[in-house]
């Protein structure tokens, strides 16, 4: 009665293989697209895009990089944090030494930059995986800190080694620098989300998304039907890894405005992201959205709930803020692995034949 597919015809594989074949959840999804591009610019405060709005995109981004190399191909990462910092100071040199580069190229070419570099770091994935693996990207996340950290050419020896970011403007609107308004904001990092989100989609669903898959199933059996291990995750550390330098471009441009890496990307940041896609669901990009938003909002909730209507302390909600994140992990790990998209997927298969018991 609620979500039915009757009416729903597919006259074609392409049709049947679309995103959205159902036509209530297609409507459902260019709706809530033009709330976010024609509604919510001119109804966001200040508070909500700092507290909520463009952090929540930025950390989509995050996810989903991260969603598809450790969901799809099966690569545990440890080093998101240090791969924002790649994309963070990418952008900053981008643009000190180019200050006419449009801040669309520099974030781009940020994310290109940082996907050089997790490339790099993905080659010892060709020889040890899991346990391995994750020690290794944990050593490349404590090696970037440090990098940023000694070398003073990265912040432009800077006396207290802070890299601020100077304003920028796109088509006369202001985008970084303390003069951005927050709509400004929210739609420059509400057009990055949109697109890569497109790209990460057809991705995984394509030729590239399968050998990814292929590999994190059974990397063995998928080398002997063809699949080339080598070309497989390197691209899958490339192409995440430019996801998640575009978020930590935007991260340090747009959100922060001014970072100093061992406080901002340090290894808290690599495991933020690490919980969201565990809480969200591997594998799916629904659910790289799905943690992004619940972790991102969880906190504000906890403040307004314990902080401003009970008069709790400020540390002790803090704390009770780790406490439920863990307690969310434990949870999906043990009683539902694919995390939040799995239950929103459960959810709409109960619709679909509600009031119904079969």
């Amino acid at each position: 009665m609620l979500y039915r597919e009757a009416g729903d015809f597919k006259t074609s594989y392409a049709k049947d293989n679309q995103t959205f074949p159902i036509r209530f959840d297609r409507w459902g999804y260019y709706v809530i697209l033009g709330i976010g591009a024609l509604v919510i610019p001119f109804l966001i405060s200040d508070y909500w895009a700092s507290s909520f709005l463009v952090p929540f995109l930025i950390y989509a981004i995050a996810a989903l990089g991260l969603n598809i190399l450790t969901g799809y191909c099966g690569q545990v990462s440890l080093g998101t944090g240090g791969f924002m910092a790649v994309g963070a100071y990418a952008s900053y040199k981008l643009m000190t030494a180019f200050p006419w580069m449009d801040m669309f190229t520099v974030t781009i070419l940020s994310g290109m930059v940082t996907a050089i570099v997790g490339a790099a770091f993905g080659l010892p994935s060709l020889r040890i995986k899991g346990f391995y693996l994750a020690v290794a990207t944990l050593a490349a996340q404590f090696f970037l800190v440090w990098l940023f950290n000694k070398v003073g050419w990265f912040y432009n020896y800077s006396a207290s080694g802070q890299i601020n970011a100077p304003e920028r403007e796109v088509f006369g609107i202001i985008v970084t620098g303390p003069n951005t308004q927050a709509w400004a904001q929210y739609m420059f990092c509400l057009i990055f989300v949109v697109v890569l989100a497109w790209v990460a989609r057809n991705l995984t669903r394509g030729t590239v998304g399968r050998q990814w898959m292929a590999i994190r199933d059974m990397d063995i059996a998928a080398e002997i039907i063809g699949v080339n291990p080598l070309r497989a995750k390197l691209t899958a550390f490339a192409v995440s890894s430019f996801f998640v330098g575009i978020s930590g471009a935007l991260f340090f441009t747009v959100y922060l405005g001014a970072v100093e890496v061992g406080e901002v990307f340090g290894i808290q940041k690599s495991f933020l992201v690490l919980f969201m896609i565990i809480i969200g669901g591997l594998g799916s990009i629904f659910g790289s959205f799905a943690g992004a938003a619940f972790l991102v909002l969880l906190p504000v909730v906890l403040k307004l709930v314990g902080v401003d209507l009970l008069g709790w302390p400020t540390d002790i909600v803090a704390h009770l803020n780790l406490v439920i994140v863990g307690a969310l992990i434990i949870f999906f790990l043990v009683v539902e692995p694919h995390g939040l998209a799995q239950l929103w997927r459960l959810t709409k298969e109960k619709l679909r034949l509600w009031p119904f018991p079969h």
